[in-house]
């Protein structure tokens, strides 16, 4: 039974990971692109990750998936929203059919405080 839930937790976490990374290709702009490869990604390869710790059970490789999925959490989001912030700062234009901008209405607001 332990074999079927890590297997299945595998093949979903391996789902995920392809579809992130159709959503990388197929989307319009780097912030949008961005979003499908932090959200899908990371979902992904916690799925593969922990199917991985139920395979193996609680041993030393089963240990160092649940601190990879850890880590995974605490930095995927860090790393996604400097590399939004950092495109926004560099000029990068947002998709033409985009609806908000909330860097950009942060930035103004802060101008018109100083």
């Amino acid at each position: 039974m332990r074999e079927i839930i890590g297997i299945i937790l595998i093949g979903i976490g391996v789902a995920f990971d392809v579809f992130g990374c159709i959503g990388l290709i197929r989307l319009p702009d780097v912030y949008n692109r961005l979003q499908a490869a932090t959200k899908g990604v990371t979902v992904g390869t916690w799925g593969i990750l922990i199917g991985v710790c139920v395979l193996v059970g609680f041993n030393s490789l089963g240990v160092k998936a649940l601190l990879a999925v850890i880590l995974i959490f605490f930095t995927s989001a860090t790393a996604s929203h400097a590399l939004a912030r950092g495109a926004h700062k560099s000029g990068t234009k947002l998709w033409k059919r985009s609806v908000c901008d909330r860097y950009e209405e942060d930035r103004k607001n802060a101008k018109i405080k100083n």
